[in-house]
């Protein structure tokens, strides 16, 4: 039940409620409405430059799945980091194209106790996946998609210095997409964490050749593992060539694949991979279980510089 409220005097139905009217309906003031949104704790669109709030999602902060929301802020930071759905807020902060409030989303979900892995594996993660695929359902137009994902750049832009570690590194991790393959975001946030893990990360990005995986493998001289990431199902073939190159000039190499498209481990496997990895959380797992703490072996190394000579 959307339950009804008076704008000038009239009760108002289903049309939207600028945020000084919503507000108003809060009993807050204008700008804890805004931190609301900001945090997407009440979903918003801003229209024309003016935020509007539509009837059923206020009806449902105040009344509904908000009982904890309507106390929102506060319990941001009093830490509710199980309970909070910060990937879904995340998502109505991306899809309405709002790059501060997508930000605050994430800073409340670090300041109620969630950590780098956390905001990556489990927040921005989905929210990017739940994007896509509404996009495919045909839900969303493709601008809407893109504007999210160029949001999400930058967010990964903003995370990314923290993952960095001072002293020496493990080794040297390369990871990449496939030719063809066009996402990029995964592999940003999958470089990240493995460099938050100690490594030293060669990011090599989206749609690379396979000789381009076999020459970074090579430039590097000395190489821990390579992780190869695949979201579209149509790019398993170039993934599999990818391998097979690494495998040309480095043998010895641990590779590793995931992604979306990338089923099981009996599905790396059958690529030519080593290792399977769902997430970046589990690409550093495999890392920490293969090769220790050590980083790479000798073999690993001398398998790229003699395959290269």
């Amino acid at each position: 039940m959307v339950l009804p409220w008076r704008r000038g005097g009239h009760v108002v139905g289903e049309a939207e409620l600028t945020l000084h009217e919503a507000a108003a309906v809060l009993g807050v003031h204008y700008m804890t409405a805004y931190r609301y949104v900001r945090l997407g704790l009440l979903p918003a669109t801003k229209v024309g430059g003016t935020w509007r709030v539509a009837p059923a999602d206020l009806d449902a902060f105040r009344v509904g799945a908000s009982g904890e929301q309507a106390i929102g802020v506060a319990e941001a930071v009093a830490g509710s980091r199980r309970r909070a759905p910060w990937a879904e807020r995340l998502e109505q902060r991306l899809i309405a194209g709002d790059a501060q409030g997508a930000w605050g989303v994430i800073e409340a979900a670090l300041g109620a106790g969630a950590d780098l892995e956390d905001v990556y594996v489990g927040v921005l993660s989905p929210a990017l996946t739940s994007i896509g695929a509404r996009w495919a359902a045909g839900e969303l137009d493709i601008s809407v998609e893109h504007r999210a994902s160029g949001i999400a750049m930058r967010l990964i832009g903003r995370l990314g210095p923290r993952f960095a570690r001072r002293g020496r590194t493990r080794g040297v991790v390369i990871v990449g997409a496939p030719s063809g393959e066009r996402h990029s975001l995964p592999i940003a946030m999958l470089a990240d964490l493995v460099r938050q893990a100690g490594w030293e990360v060669f990011d090599l990005g989206a749609d690379v050749p396979a000789a381009s995986f076999a020459h970074a493998v090579v430039a590097a001289g000395s190489v821990a593992a390579v992780g190869v990431s695949v979201s579209i199902a149509e790019h398993l073939g170039a993934a599999q060539d990818a391998i097979a190159a690494v495998r040309g000039v480095a043998p010895t190499v641990h590779v590793v694949a995931g992604g979306r498209a990338v089923i099981d481990r009996d599905h790396a496997l059958a690529l030519g991979a080593d290792d399977f990895a769902a997430d970046g959380a589990q690409f550093v797992a495999v890392l920490n279980a293969c090769l220790g703490p050590g980083g790479a072996s000798e073999g690993a190394s001398e398998g790229a510089s003699e395959s290269a000579s």
